[in-house]
C-alpha cells in the first residue's frame, strides 16, 4: 500500500496520534517508512479525504487533525502555491524544495497539537514616511497554512454556492460572468450594483462568518483559528475597496471565499425572489401567444442577479415599481441582516436601455441585437461579391491548369502507343488496367460536360444555332422529304431542347432569385421585430478610464501621443519591453469579452508600443526610426542566451485575439504600479528567491518601485487618480527583493503577482 492510501487511511484520530508521536521522537525512520516519501494529493483524492469527515449530524467535524495537519494535504497547498515560470527538469522535487524551507511533517504535528504559532508567522510591514500605515503578511509557513484551510473550504462550500455567484472558484471568473451577462440576460428593463462603502471586517463580522461556517463544520480548532488569523490582522476582508482579486500583497487567497461563505445567506435570498417571480409569472408557450394574436409578443417577468466577490448586480425585465420593492429588500437584508454599510447614493435605480452602468470594471447597457450583430454594409457586400469574383477566376485558372495537364497527359500516351504501334512491338500489361483508364476518361468527360451545362451561354448559343434558320422545319419542305429524315430530325430537335434549352435553367435561376430575396426580406422583418422585441446586454471596455489611466502613467502627453516615460531608463532594454509587454497583455486579456475590443488594441498596438520604442530611443539617445530598425516594430530583444525573444503582443497576434477566454484574468494594477530595478548591495549571502519553494542560485536583488510615488499622485484622491485602479500598499515601496531571472521575468509579464512572492524574508529598506 502506498503513502496516499495511507494518509487517505489516517483518518482516524488515534492512527494521527500514533503517527505524530513517532515524529516527535529522536529515532530516524527506517528506509521502508511510507513517511520518508510523500507525494501531494490529487483533487478527487482531497476531495474523498474531506468527505470522510462528514458526520450523521449534517456536519463536517474534526477537519483540522484529519484532514489539514496531514503531511500530504499540507505539500498539496505547497503546490498550488509554487508556481514555476519555466519547466526545469533539473529542479528537485516538490517535497524537497519545501524541506528547504520547513518540515512538513513537524508543521502538521504542530497543527495537529494545536500548538502552531500563527502570531510568530505574522511579519509587520511599516510603510516609511507615514505613521500608523501597517501591512501584516504571512511567512511561507502560515501561507501554507492559509492555503490548505481555503482547499478544504473550497471542496466544501464550492457546490453549494449558487450558480449566479462568480469569483474564488473554479471555472467562474470574470470572463465566465461576462459571458452569463451577454447570453442568458434578455430585456432588462431596470437595473442597480450594490456599492458599499469602504469598511473591513470587525469582530462582529468575523463572529457572523464563524456562525454561518459552524452550520457546516463542527471544529473546536478550525473556528478559534480563523479569529487568530483576523485578530492578527493577517487575513483581512474590506468590502468597497479595489483589491479583492487583483492579486495585491494586501489581499489574501482565503479572502476571496470566505467572501462568498459570508454572503451565502444573501444568494439563498436573492434565489427565493427570482423563483418566486417565476411562480408569479409562469411560462407562456408560442402556441397559446399565437392563438390570441400574431402580433403579441410575450416578455416574461424575470430577475437576473449576479455576484463577483462583493460587486453584486441586480436586473429585472418587470415595472420600475418592482426593482424599487427588489432595492429595498437588498439594501435592507445588507444593512440588517448581514451588518454591511450601503453607499446609498450610489446604490441607485438606472434604465438598462437608455443608461449604462459600471459593473466589473466594464460599462453595461442593454442595446438591440442588431447593435451587437449588425447586418453587412453595401460596402462589405460589394468587397464579398468582389472576394467571391477574385475565388471564382482562381478555380477557373486551376481547372484550366488541369485540363491543360490531362491533355499533355492523353498526347504522351497517344504518342507512347503509337510509336509502338509502328514498331510492331506487342503490348504486354501485367496489370489490366483498361477499366482504370477507362474511368479516368469517364471522369473528364463528365467533367466536361458538367462544366459546359453549367455555362448557361454556351447553351443558349448552341441552342439557338441549332434551332434557327434550319430549312427542314418548313412544312413545305418536310412533305417531301423521306419521314425516317423527319422522324430523325424531330427527334435530334427534341434532344436539343431537352438538353441546351436555357429555358428551365433562366426559370431555376429566376427561382433562386426569388428564393434569396424572400430570405432576405425574412432576414429583415426579424431583424425589425427583434430590435423593436428583445434587448441584449453590451459590454464595453471603459475607454475614457483607459485613456485617463494611459495619461496618468505616461504613455501618452495631453494631447493624446504617445512620449517616453524617463523613470525606466535605469532598466535593461529586455526589462522595459517586459514591463511594456506584461501591461499589454494584461489589458488584452482582461478587456477581449468587451464589444469595443478593437479600441483596447488600437491603444497596445499604438500608444504602448510606440511608447516602448520612445523610451529606449530617447535611453540610447537615438531617433525613433533608429530604435524601430534595431528593435524592429514588434520589439526583438535579446535574452540570456543572445537570441532574439518577441515579448511584446505582435500586431497579427493582436488582431487574432477575441472573446475566446474563460479565464480568471486580473486587472492591470499588480503590472501597471510596480517597477523592479536592480542595485549593488554588499552583502555576505543573499536571501533565496522570494517566489514560492523556488531552490535558484542565481539570484539578483532587485527594489521594488511603485507608479504612485513616482508620479507623486496620492492613490486615495479620486480626482487625480482612476477611480477602479487598485493599488499597491505603500509599505512595499523602496524594499529590497531577491528573485531569480525566471520569476523576476514572469513578475514583469503579469504571469505571477506579489501574491505569489514571499515579502516576508527579503523586506529591507534601502536608503540612498
Amino acid at each position: 500500500m502506498n503513502l496516499l492510501s495511507r494518509v487517505c487511511k489516517c483518518s482516524n484520530r488515534p492512527i494521527l496520534t500514533g503517527y505524530f508521536r513517532k515524529l516527535s521522537s529522536t529515532s530516524p525512520f527506517p528506509q521502508t517508512s511510507p513517511f520518508n516519501s510523500i507525494n501531494p494529493l490529487t483533487q478527487s483524492e482531497l476531495k474523498t479525504l474531506v468527505l470522510d469527515q462528514y458526520t450523521k449530524k449534517g456536519k463536517f467535524s474534526n477537519l483540522i487533525q484529519n484532514v489539514i495537519a496531514l503531511p500530504a494535504v499540507l505539500l498539496s497547498a505547497c503546490q498550488n502555491l509554487t508556481k514555476h515560470g519555466s519547466r526545469d527538469d533539473s529542479r528537485p522535487s516538490l517535497f524537497d524544495s519545501v524541506s528547504e524551507q520547513f518540515s512538513v511533517h513537524e508543521m502538521g504535528r504542530d497543527i495537529f497539537e494545536n500548538q502552531f504559532d500563527v502570531e510568530a508567522c505574522c511579519v509587520t510591514m511599516v510603510a516609511p514616511g507615514k505613521k500608523g500605515d501597517t501591512l501584516v503578511l504571512p511567512n511561507l509557513k502560515l501561507k501554507v497554512l492559509i492555503e490548505a484551510i481555503r482547499m478544504v473550504f473550497e471542496v466544501i462550500y464550492d457546490e453549494r454556492f449558487v450558480t449566479f455567484a462568480y469569483g474564488g472558484r473554479v471555472g467562474m471568473g470574470r470572463h465566465t460572468a461576462i459571458r452569463y451577462l451577454k447570453s442568458s440576460v434578455e430585456n432588462p428593463n431596470w437595473w442597480f450594483t450594490v456599492k458599499f462603502n469602504p469598511q473591513k471586517f470587525d469582530s462582529l463580522h468575523v463572529n457572523r462568518l464563524c456562525v454561518i461556517i459552524e452550520e457546516k463544520i463542527d471544529d473546536h480548532l478550525l473556528v478559534p483559528l480563523l479569529k487568530r488569523l483576523f485578530a492578527c490582522k493577517v487575513v483581512v476582508v474590506e468590502l468597497g475597496g479595489c483589491f479583492i482579486g487583483r492579486g495585491l500583497p494586501q489581499e489574501n487567497s482565503l479572502c476571496s471565499i470566505l467572501i462568498n461563505i459570508y454572503f451565502t445567506n444573501f444568494d439563498k435570498e436573492i434565489h427565493s425572489l427570482r423563483l418566486q417571480m417565476n411562480r408569479d409569472n409562469p411560462k407562456i408557450s408560442s402556441n397559446e401567444v399565437v392563438e390570441t394574436s400574431s402580433n403579441v409578443f410575450y416578455k416574461p417577468v424575470k430577475i437576473y442577479a449576479l455576484r463577483y466577490l462583493d460587486e453584486i448586480l441586480i436586473a429585472t425585465s418587470g415595472p420600475k415599481i418592482s426593482i424599487m420593492d427588489l432595492l429595498r429588500k437588498v439594501v435592507g437584508y445588507l444593512e440588517g441582516i448581514l451588518e454591511l454599510k450601503v453607499e446609498r447614493l450610489k446604490t441607485a435605480i438606472h434604465s438598462a436601455v437608455s443608461e449604462k452602468i459600471d459593473f466589473l470594471g466594464m460599462e453595461l447597457q442593454a442595446v438591440p441585437p442588431s447593435v451587437l450583430n449588425p447586418p453587412m454594409s453595401e460596402k462589405a457586400i460589394r468587397a464579398r461579391k468582389k472576394y467571391l469574383r477574385q475565388k471564382e477566376v482562381k478555380l477557373l485558372e486551376l481547372r484550366n491548369a488541369r485540363e491543360r495537364n490531362r491533355k499533355k497527359l492523353g498526347l504522351k500516351i497517344m504518342s507512347h502507343v503509337f510509336k509502338k504501334l509502328n514498331r510492331g512491338a506487342e503490348f504486354k500489361y501485367d496489370a489490366h488496367i483498361e477499366n482504370r483508364v477507362g474511368e479516368i476518361f469517364q471522369t473528364w468527360a463528365d467533367e466536361a460536360v458538367q462544366e459546359f451545362m453549367g455555362s448557361l451561354e454556351e447553351r443558349c448559343n448552341w441552342h439557338r444555332m441549332l434551332t434557327s434558320g434550319s430549312f427542314l422545319s418548313l412544312p413545305h419542305i418536310r412533305d417531301q422529304l423521306p419521314q425516317e429524315l423527319v422522324d430523325a430530325y424531330d427527334d435530334f430537335q427534341e434532344q436539343v431542347d431537352k438538353h441546351l434549352s436555357p429555358l428551365p435553367a433562366m426559370r431555376d435561376l429566376k427561382e433562386k432569385e426569388r428564393r434569396e430575396e424572400e430570405e432576405y426580406e425574412q432576414k429583415y422583418a426579424e431583424r425589425i421585430v427583434s430590435d423593436l422585441t428583445k434587448r441584449r446586454i453590451k459590454v464595453d471596455a471603459p475607454i475614457e478610464l483607459v485613456r485617463k489611466l494611459v495619461r496618468l502613467a505616461g504613455f501618452t502627453n495631453n494631447m493624446g501621443r504617445p512620449r517616453p516615460i524617463q523613470f525606466l531608463f535605469s532598466l535593461d532594454d529586455a526589462d522595459i519591453v517586459k514591463w511594456y509587454a506584461g501591461i499589454g497583455r494584461r489589458w488584452l486579456e482582461f478587456f477581449c469579452c468587451c464589444h469595443n475590443f478593437k479600441m483596447i488594441k488600437t491603444t497596445v498596438t499604438y500608444h504602448l508600443r510606440f511608447s516602448c520604442i520612445l523610451t529606449l530611443a530617447e535611453k540610447h539617445e537615438s531617433t525613433k526610426h533608429e530604435a524601430m530598425k534595431h528593435y524592429t516594430k514588434d520589439l526583438k530583444v535579446s535574452d540570456m542566451d543572445d537570441t532574439e525573444v518577441v515579448y511584446f503582443p505582435t500586431e497579427r497576434e493582436v488582431k487574432m485575439m477575441g472573446d475566446e477566454n474563460l479565464s480568471d484574468p486580473k486587472p492591470v494594477d499588480g503590472a501597471l504600479t510596480l517597477l523592479l530595478t536592480t542595485f549593488a548591495v554588499e552583502m555576505d549571502s543573499l536571501p533565496p528567491c522570494a517566489a514560492h519553494f523556488c531552490c535558484r542560485t542565481d539570484i539578483v536583488p532587485y527594489r521594488i518601485h511603485l507608479l504612485q510615488n513616482q508620479l507623486n499622485i496620492n492613490s486615495s484622491n479620486e480626482d487625480k487618480w482612476v477611480w477602479g485602479l487598485g493599488a499597491i500598499h505603500e509599505t512595499v515601496n523602496r524594499k529590497c527583493l531577491s528573485l531569480c531571472p525566471v520569476h523576476k521575468d514572469d513578475l514583469l509579464l503579469g504571469r505571477i503577482t506579489l501574491q505569489d512572492v514571499d515579502l516576508t524574508t527579503s523586506h529591507v529598506d534601502v536608503v540612498d
